[in-house]
């Protein structure tokens, strides 16, 4: 007996421990809301020609600027790290605000992930550059556009569009960086996955239970 609490204490406890940690901050709790009722899109095409919202679904948004293709390994990190797990869920979508005149670009940059992807929640959509301004502007975050109009960074916008992150001690994280797959697989994976434990949760409670997420 005493001997089977030896082992469980050298062995198992300290892996109970690590998987406990290994859940992230995050992972009982619910993901902070940054700014709350964000705006929804324009009247602004997209790639597919379908018309993109907000509204009621889980969204990953970010801001590609004029150089798309440039930058185009920041979509293939979030495409890897975050997408492929998560692009079957009907109530997911991941849009980006691109310049009005980088729609060649952007075509480029799906048919390059298409060819490994099923890229039916890849939104891509066109604003002005007044118009981008304005849309990152209410979104009333710390970091801003460069001057190509766009960031590495993604956020996550939940279904009633609140912008979502963390709340740190010293100050708030709003968006996760695409260019470096680390924090996607770790602190990006770890948060949207308390997103969509808080919408399963409200489902079962509420017993309507969907596989849309």
């Amino acid at each position: 007996m005493k001997k089977n609490i030896v082992l469980f204490v050298l062995f198992i406890l300290p892996i109970v421990a690590y998987l406990f940690f290994a859940s992230g901050v995050n992972g009982f709790t619910k993901l902070p809301t940054v700014t709350p009722n964000t705006a929804d899109f324009g009247n602004w095409n997209s790639l597919d020609g379908k018309k993109i919202t907000l509204n009621g679904k889980v969204t990953i948004l970010g801001f590609s600027g004029t150089e798309l293709l440039k930058n185009r390994g920041n979509f293939f990190n979030l495409n890897q790290k975050v997408y492929q797990t998560y692009h079957k869920f009907k109530d997911v979508q991941f849009v980006v605000i691109c310049p009005v005149g980088t729609e060649a670009d952007a075509k480029k940059v799906v048919d390059a992930l298409s060819a490994f992807t099923d890229v039916a929640q890849w939104r891509f959509v066109f604003a002005s550059p007044e118009e981008i301004t304005s849309y990152h502007s209410q979104l009333k975050l710390v970091e801003k556009l460069d001057d190509k109009l766009g960031t590495p960074k993604v956020y996550i916008i939940d279904k009633k569009r609140n912008l979502r992150g963390r709340k740190l001690v010293k100050d708030t994280k709003e968006g996760y960086n695409t260019f470096h797959p680390a924090e996607l697989s770790n602190e990006m994976l770890d948060d949207f996955k308390v997103i969509l434990y808080e919408y399963r949760a409200a489902l079962k409670k509420n017993n309507n239970a969907t596989r849309k997420i």
